[in-house]
């Protein structure tokens, strides 16, 4: 949709817009990706990324390779030479981390935690080897020893500097005090900045620094933790508003006819062939289940890093490069439809939702500077729980743990001893480590 009113208000559109400056729309793309990346690394579970990091690591290295390689062999079939055809395929090779955090994270959908975590990292981690592949392909001279060293240097360098950079604004957080809590997010936006300036000046991946950095203090300890999420969930969602309205001004529609249909053939075959055939390949050692290979394949989605990239060859005066971003701009367009148009469908169709109770319709947290001693956890009341139609009064909860609020359906219950908790409750309980014990065999398991 943002593709589309940047297009209107365009050079070519009702708002006649002059704008066809691709170095600025290139800063701009690369400053929301880094905000993007970084969102979303503060919201990745370490525990659940390293459990299924094998197969993310696979999809995100051998399978991005994989995907421009059949995705150029079906744009060579169509016409253009061997070294613009595997430029294209790089190029939209990856999947796109905005995309994808936003159909998963913003759709309410639910899925299978094996299947979510592979996703979404797989799309954190795997724009170094697209960027790499895309800027190889435009050198002109290129031996395999220069493209090993590379590969090496881009991910050693992204993991080293966003590791230490992780940690050393972990410990940074965790000592200073700052005369503000608005300040924090300041704080660890400049982190963001410094992980990924560092990184590219060692000549490795900024946005694999960013992700990392950003997953080793979401992981840690976050002062401040509620409120520093939700501005960078904020700034996530705003960096994708503005990066798709100013590459959507990029494009000119008078140039889209003439390559419209090898955008769409393109299109269609890397969401039907290429990308599902090398997750098939890529999972199949790990032993996933046919319909889990199916939706991860299905859910490649891709977005505004393609067209980025596509930026690059522009920059680098390489021929053919005006043609070559507007059959990219067809192909996220129609991935865009395709599969992302269809995510909630193709979850409920193959049963890829979790078993997991609704989330709350409103939430509570307790936000400190730091580690507080006790803990506000929710907890969701089903038919199987003993709690479930007896009052707060009859129930053994420890002396130092308390029941704080009931959400029931839109009605916030401040509880008493005569409250009663009904099956879909989801039920706020205030304690601590000693009585988490207690609590967990009263109420079940925490909600995540």
């Amino acid at each position: 949709m943002f593709l589309l009113v940047g297009m209107v208000a365009g050079s070519e559109g009702i708002g006649r817009l002059p704008f066809e400056n691709y170095g600025l729309s290139f800063r701009i793309g690369t400053i929301a990706l880094v905000l993007i990346l970084f969102d979303g690394g503060l919201n990745t579970s370490a525990a659940a990324l390293k459990r299924y990091a094998a197969p993310a690591g696979v999809l995100a290295t051998a399978g991005v390779v994989g995907t421009a390689a059949l995705t150029g062999v079906a744009a060579h079939v169509l016409g253009f030479a061997w070294r613009p055809a595997l430029l294209l395929g790089a190029i939209v090779s990856s999947t796109d981390a905005a995309a994808v955090f936003a159909v998963l994270r913003g759709s309410g959908i639910q899925l299978k935690r094996r299947v979510g975590v592979t996703l979404e990292a797989e799309s954190g981690v795997n724009d170094p080897v697209a960027v790499f592949l895309t800027t190889t392909l435009i050198a002109p001279h290129t031996t395999a020893g220069h493209l090993g060293g590379e590969m090496l240097a881009q991910f050693g360098g992204g993991l080293v500097v966003g590791f230490a950079v992780g940690r050393g604004g972990g410990w940074l957080l965790r000592r200073i005090r700052l005369p503000a809590s608005g300040l924090y997010p300041v704080l660890t936006l400049s982190l963001a900045c410094l992980a990924f300036g560092a990184a590219t000046l060692a000549h490795g991946s900024g946005f694999l620094a960013v992700y990392v950095a950003a997953l080793v203090l979401g992981n840690g300890v976050l002062p401040y933790r509620a409120g520093v999420l939700r501005v960078h969930d904020s700034l996530g969602w705003l960096s994708q508003v503005g990066m798709f309205l100013v590459l959507g001004l990029l494009v000119f529609p008078s140039r889209l006819v003439s390559v419209l249909p090898i955008g769409l053939v393109l299109g269609l075959t890397l969401a039907f062939i290429a990308r599902p055939a090398i997750v098939a390949v890529c999972l199949a050692p790990f032993r996933y289940p046919a319909r889990e290979i199916a939706y991860v394949g299905w859910v490649g989605l891709r977005g505004a890093v393609p067209i980025v990239l596509a930026i690059i060859p522009l920059l680098a005066g390489v021929p053919e490069a005006q043609r070559l971003f507007n059959i990219v701009f067809v192909i996220v367009v129609v991935n865009a439809i395709v599969p992302g148009g269809t995510v909630a469908w193709v979850t409920r169709r193959l049963g890829m939702e979790a078993d997991a109770p609704p989330p709350p319709r409103a939430g509570l947290d307790i936000d400190s500077r730091e580690p507080m001693d006790g803990e506000l956890l929710s907890f969701y009341v089903d038919e199987t729980l003993a709690v479930a139609g007896c009052r707060i009064s009859d129930l053994p909860i420890p002396e130092a743990s308390a029941v704080t609020v009931v959400v029931r359906g839109r009605t916030l219950i401040a509880p008493k001893g005569a409250t009663t908790l009904e099956v879909g409750d989801h039920v706020y309980v205030l304690t601590r480590a000693a009585d988490l014990g207690v609590i967990e065999l009263l109420f079940g398991r925490p909600e995540v």
